[in-house]
């Protein structure tokens, strides 16, 4: 049985890139993008593009930090790296908070948990929506 894939999912011959990928071993990886034709040949109309990949270790085990480096060539990807990590850091920790807050707020209180002074009235039981 084999299915057709919709016309939106193919690939753009336009916006092609060649994918290298640099590490020291420890801090973590900077993916160069070359952008390229449909024949393969570098696309001097576009940027080269430094995306820069790390791990930060949370009490919920690692997480996947991607974030892009403002650079011209490879050396300044290097050397902007660990201040555009940070940001991403940062970025990241802000959307874990935000994830958080918003799982909090969807906490409902069981009907009759409203009288506690005559007593849990329902279980005590968190329900939630």
């Amino acid at each position: 049985m084999s299915q057709e894939i919709p016309a939106e999912s193919q690939m753009d011959v336009t916006s092609l890139y060649r994918e290298e990928t640099y590490t020291d071993r420890k801090l973590g990886v900077i993916r160069c993008m070359t952008p390229v034709t449909g024949t393969g040949e570098f696309d001097a109309t576009r940027p080269v593009l430094y995306l820069g990949q790390a791990e930060i270790m949370t009490n919920m085990g690692a997480v996947p930090i991607n974030f892009d480096i403002p650079a011209t060539n490879l050396g300044d990807a290097v050397a902007g790296f660990a201040a555009a990590a940070q940001q991403g850091i940062e970025r990241t920790m802000q959307q874990i908070q935000e994830m958080r807050r918003q799982q909090a707020s969807q906490l409902v209180v069981a009907p009759g948990m409203a009288g506690l002074k005559e007593g849990p009235r329902g279980g005590g039981k968190i329900q939630m929506p």
